[in-house]
């Protein structure tokens, strides 16, 4: 049994993280400063005694004593992280460097929630790892991007200077249960207009191309990514390699909530990228894993959790 922390534990991912780490029998100190995670994700959690809570903000340091680290605090989607440009890249750059400090004082190994906005908008496709991607310095979206870039230098140079454990997991997009309602991402957008019977807003002509990974796979990698031994750094892709166009995304979106939502289409979003697949042949091959949640599945799932969701407001 581990004592594990988990920055933004309490957004979509890190709850899932947190229901993982807990049911595989560890400790999890759940870390969040409440921006855009919500107390609902981890509500069913907080009468177990393997499980702890901070509010706090890792632009600030952090004492605790702990294992291991996951860091996944940062505001992932554009309509969050372009809300705050400067809170954003610090809390990828000031946050890394507060949480890589932790690790080396308590020897622990760390993991950093990178993203596949590292790689721009992509002149090679699928992406592999060894891309160093087409990243705009200074568009709405580079508080992000660019903050993750640094934050993938920052855990290298601590790995080589002090010889930190590091891991590295680039995270496609990521769809699933206790996604914000509000969260301005294609799918959970998509879902909402549907059950709602509004018109489905498509930015751009609709022929950009996405491939999306359900939570549960997304943060099972996680989970066997950390096992890995301490020469597996990454970085390492995760997501699922099925792509698909956003506009036959939100046809079958309609199709599976058997929603009468009309297609309507406004004019294409400043840096947002043509195209956007992982090629996993790394994570495959190192962490013996692989997405097993088909699209429909999960989306049929997605689609459940938001009408019972809406049901309920």
């Amino acid at each position: 049994m581990k004592k594990i922390l988990i920055t933004g534990g309490m957004g979509f991912i890190g709850s899932h993280l947190c229901d993982r780490l807990i049911n595989n029998g560890h400790d999890v100190l759940c870390v969040d400063n409440l921006f855009t995670g919500d107390k609902q994700n981890i509500y069913h959690l907080l009468g177990n005694p393997r499980f702890e809570i901070i509010r706090h903000d890792i632009t600030f340091p952090l004492y605790v004593e702990v294992d291991e680290i996951y860091n996944l605090a940062c505001p992932a989607s554009p309509i969050h992280y372009q809300l705050d440009p400067v809170q954003t890249i610090k809390t990828s750059v000031h946050g890394a460097i507060n949480m890589l400090g932790l690790a080396k004082r308590l020897k622990a190994p760390i993991m950093q929630a990178s993203t596949s906005e590292v790689y721009g908008d992509p002149k090679i496709h699928p992406q592999i790892e060894e891309y160093w991607g087409h990243v705009n310095p200074i568009g709405i979206r580079s508080c992000y991007d660019e903050g993750k870039r640094a934050a993938e230098t920052l855990f290298f140079d601590y790995h080589r200077q002090h010889g930190l454990v590091i891991k590295i997991a680039r995270i496609f997009n990521t769809y699933g249960p206790n996604m914000h309602i509000n969260d301005g991402r294609v799918v959970s957008n998509f879902i909402v207009q549907a059950i709602k019977n509004l018109p489905i807003t498509i930015y751009g002509d609709g022929n950009q191309s996405r491939s999306f990974c359900y939570v549960d796979d997304l943060v099972s990698a996680i989970d066997c990514f950390m096992q890995t031994p301490e020469e597996v750094t990454g970085p390492i892709n995760l997501g699922n390699p099925h792509e698909i166009t956003i506009l036959n995304l939100a046809k079958l979106i309609i199709s599976i909530s058997k929603s009468s939502s009309k297609i309507i289409y406004k004019a294409a979003v400043e840096d947002d990228p043509r195209n956007r697949c992982p090629d996993i042949s790394l994570a495959v091959k190192k962490l013996k894993w692989k997405p097993t949640v088909t699209l429909e599945n999960g989306l049929e799932r997605t689609i459940a959790y938001f009408t019972n969701l809406l049901d309920k407001n």
